[in-house]
């Protein structure tokens, strides 16, 4: 019961919600997500297991790709369409916008979007304003202006237009909200707008395929667990450095390593990426578990940082 499962999550539910499923349904209490959903939201909802919530840091670090869809004409309070209506630029028969933009205009706004920018978080948000979570203090009708975080757009592509409703496709890295994506679009291209419906196909190394949904969650309990992604087959990217049997009962504990520690690496990890001071690597013992995360430092040191045992 170590490792990643991959959650279909479904519309309604939050993402804390999920994690209670999956509590009770496989009988673990140390269970979290990676990167939180909307209760509007679906889709990709990783769910970290026993020892793996350790490396849900590492983990939640990769880009995440979406798809939604934006209703143009309408701005909400909480920047979605569950909100309670702010403005509305739609005509008299309400299926239409007064000054509707074209397809070339939306496409250009949307353009406008990728790279690295600021980004005002939504009111209704976890961010913390004075030590307070924005959306308690927009509950009570105070003003709420969270700072603007720098965020990154890699893509954003509009996948149809029908009507007052945008469908695009956005991969962006951790930090971007696509409600406040939704909220901005629709005032560059002066007509407001909110997002109605948002999923999400990739967070990081995490996609739909081989995701569970909740209903199997609660129908197969435990034996969910040969879905999961096992703990030695994460972070596949790192390095991985095997250790003697004195080596890995200093990584155990915590303590420094040195080369002599090591019985097979992945990479040239002594060479190039020692020397820049910067890397990090798995570390497994010689039954192939895996027990540490480590940074490697110019003296060609292994500090363990996350020791999972």
């Amino acid at each position: 019961m170590d490792g990643v499962l991959v959650v279909d999550k479904p519309s309604g539910l939050t993402s804390h919600d999920v994690v209670a499923h999956a509590r009770r349904s496989i009988g673990v209490k140390r269970v979290g997500h990676i990167g939180t959903l909307d209760p509007l939201a679906t889709g990709v909802l990783p769910l970290v297991v026993g020892r793996a919530t350790r490396l849900a840091s590492l983990l939640s670090a990769g880009r995440k790709t979406y798809e939604g869809c934006i209703l143009l004409g309408i701005s909400t309070d909480t920047y979605d369409a569950t909100g309670t209506i702010t403005a509305d630029a739609r005509d008299r028969m309400g299926t239409g916008l007064v000054n509707a933009p074209n397809p070339a205009a939306i496409e250009r706004a949307m353009a406008a979007f990728v790279g690295t920018r600021p980004q005002r978080p939504p009111p209704f948000s976890a961010k913390k304003i004075r030590g307070v979570r924005a959306y308690k203090l927009a509950r009570r009708n105070q003003p709420v202006a969270p700072d603007p975080v720098e965020v990154t757009v890699h893509s954003a592509a509009v996948l149809a237009v029908d009507g007052t409703r945008v469908r695009c496709r956005v991969t962006c890295d951790p930090g971007f909200y696509m409600r406040a994506f939704a909220h901005d679009l629709g005032a560059a291209l002066g007509c407001g707008g909110c997002l109605e419906t948002l999923r999400r196909h990739r967070n990081g190394a995490f996609d739909l395929r081989g995701a569970v949904s909740i209903e199997e969650i609660d129908s197969r309990g435990p034996a969910v667990a040969d879905r999961m992604v096992p703990l030695a087959e994460l972070l596949p990217e790192l390095p991985r450095l095997v250790l003697t049997e004195h080596g890995a009962r200093r990584a155990r504990h915590g303590n420094d390593l040195t080369v002599a520690d090591v019985v097979s690496s992945s990479a040239d990890w002594a060479s190039s990426a020692v020397s820049s001071g910067a890397a990090t690597a798995k570390l497994y013992d010689g039954e192939g578990l895996l027990i540490a995360i480590a940074k490697a430092d110019a003296a060609r040191l292994l500090h363990p940082t996350i020791v999972l045992v």
